[in-house]
């Protein structure tokens, strides 16, 4: 559509500039409007790929607690139960100890934070599947 088709008669040509303004404006929200959406459904659906994915609560929770086990030191169980902050803390941890491991306290930070993943880990197994469900993912409980 042009802006001849938009012209009043007799209107100012300022007022062409104002109007072309205004539909700007008008498309611009339009498009952020249309894009919050497409955001919104993007990441619905990459939830609900991401729960197929990890699949159910017992394969999180074997998932988890095996993870926790052989890995717990680098927090990676933390990241697969959705504690993004814990398992960064785990990790940080682990790298500082495994830096000062020439000084020697890192041999023992290292060795401390592997042993909560390892007990993180039997703890995860030894749950049953609801009590895991409860505790972990609705509860939200992020240590031990």
């Amino acid at each position: 559509m042009s802006t001849e088709d938009n012209k009043i008669p007799g209107d100012k040509p300022e007022n062409d500039g104002k109007r072309m303004a205004d539909d700007a404006k008008d498309a611009v929200n339009d498009f952020a409007e249309d894009a919050k959406e497409t955001a919104k459904e993007f990441g619905q659906s990459a939830k609900e790929e991401w729960d197929k994915v990890t699949g159910s609560t017992e394969s999180k929770k074997i998932l988890a607690g095996i993870l926790a086990i052989f890995l717990g030191a680098f927090g990676v169980h933390k990241f697969i139960l959705g504690y993004q902050k814990e398992g960064i803390i785990m990790l940080v941890l682990s790298v500082v100890g495994i830096v000062l491991s020439c000084v020697g306290i890192g041999v023992l930070l290292v060795w401390a934070v592997g042993l909560v993943g390892l007990i993180e880990g039997i703890i995860y197994l030894t749950k049953s599947d609801e009590e895991f469900y409860n505790t972990y993912q609705v509860g939200r409980k992020p240590w031990f």
